[in-house]
């Protein structure tokens, strides 16, 4: 299974353990990730409030690259992306091209002033909807050599994922992340605020609500007996993972929660090295996690 692989700007950079470990999974799992040459920003975070055809223009361009590659030779091309704010962006911009007349003008009209073209053929899908779907849990559950077994994960979906009209779960109680986890051997626990907003970017214009918000999450996978939250989006990781002190010290709390990507818990039940997959990068330790499971 080939992929026009869309990275983002997070996987390049602080999210790079994201990167490697999906680096790492994919070839196990039989999935080439051919990356997107010559790929801009998608537009996400700020831009969509402040000039919304800008946004759509900046991911469209990405969309029209991945359809001029011959990634599926005569098949539509299927772009894959891990991060979930670029998703979102890519899949709206489609959206919009595909349903909105006005919009798909102006797209059209910036892409030929860059030489390029969109005839809106191109698919667009999250990882974790590759990975549970096109691959399938039973080839997942085929490759695990060191079961997740005693491990209590807390599955986090974030805002984003489910809900460019709900492509492929449901968008409020999802459940591929808890089903994937399921076949590592991991014991799910039940988490209600799956899909409540982390803050976002709002932890550098209005860091309180921010925290008010993680502060939430973190007090239900605590309360749950979650060792850790498994994650598919770089903003998601760094608010819960980096900002943790920061909410301790709001709230009085003493939150000490590792936040790994579901890449690299699937790395390490396929018996991969931690270090392949960027494991203990966090801020939070991740040495209560890799001790539980023995390594």
């Amino acid at each position: 299974m080939r992929y026009a692989y869309y990275p983002g700007c997070s996987l390049k950079s602080s999210a790079y353990d994201y990167e490697r470990s999906t680096r790492a999974i994919c070839p196990e799992l039989g999935v080439e990730l051919e990356e997107i040459h010559d790929w801009n920003c998608c537009g996400a975070t700020a831009i969509p409030s402040v000039d919304p055809t800008a946004s759509a223009v900046l991911a469209a361009r990405n969309l029209a690259l991945a359809e001029a590659t011959d990634v599926n030779g005569a098949e539509a091309v299927t772009v894959a992306a891990a991060c979930s704010s670029c998703y979102a962006m890519l899949t709206r911009a489609l959206n919009y091209y595909r349903e909105d007349p006005a919009m798909r003008g102006l797209i059209g009209q910036a892409l030929a002033a860059g030489g390029r073209t969109l005839a809106g053929t191109v698919k667009v899908k999250h990882l974790l909807e590759i990975i549970v779907n096109d691959v399938g849990l039973e080839a997942v559950k085929a490759l695990v050599r060191k079961p997740l077994s005693g491990l209590k994960v807390a599955p986090y979906y974030g805002c984003l994922i489910v809900r460019p009209k709900g492509a492929f779960d449901d968008a409020e109680q999802p459940m591929a992340l808890d089903r994937l986890l399921a076949v590592l051997g991991a014991q799910v626990v039940p988490f209600e605020r799956k899909t409540k907003c982390c803050g976002g970017a709002l932890m550098t214009t209005k860091e309180k609500s921010a925290l008010r918000l993680n502060e939430d999450l973190l007090h239900e996978a605590s309360s749950k007996g979650a060792d850790v939250i498994a994650v598919v989006c770089p903003m998601c990781q760094m608010n819960l993972d980096a900002y943790q002190s920061n909410v301790n010290t709001a709230y009085g709390t003493h939150y000490r929660m590792p936040v790994m990507y579901f890449t690299q818990l699937m790395g390490l039940a396929f018996g991969l090295n931690e270090r392949r997959l960027a494991v203990g990068k966090g801020t939070v330790s991740h040495a209560a996690v890799l001790k539980r499971m023995g390594v």
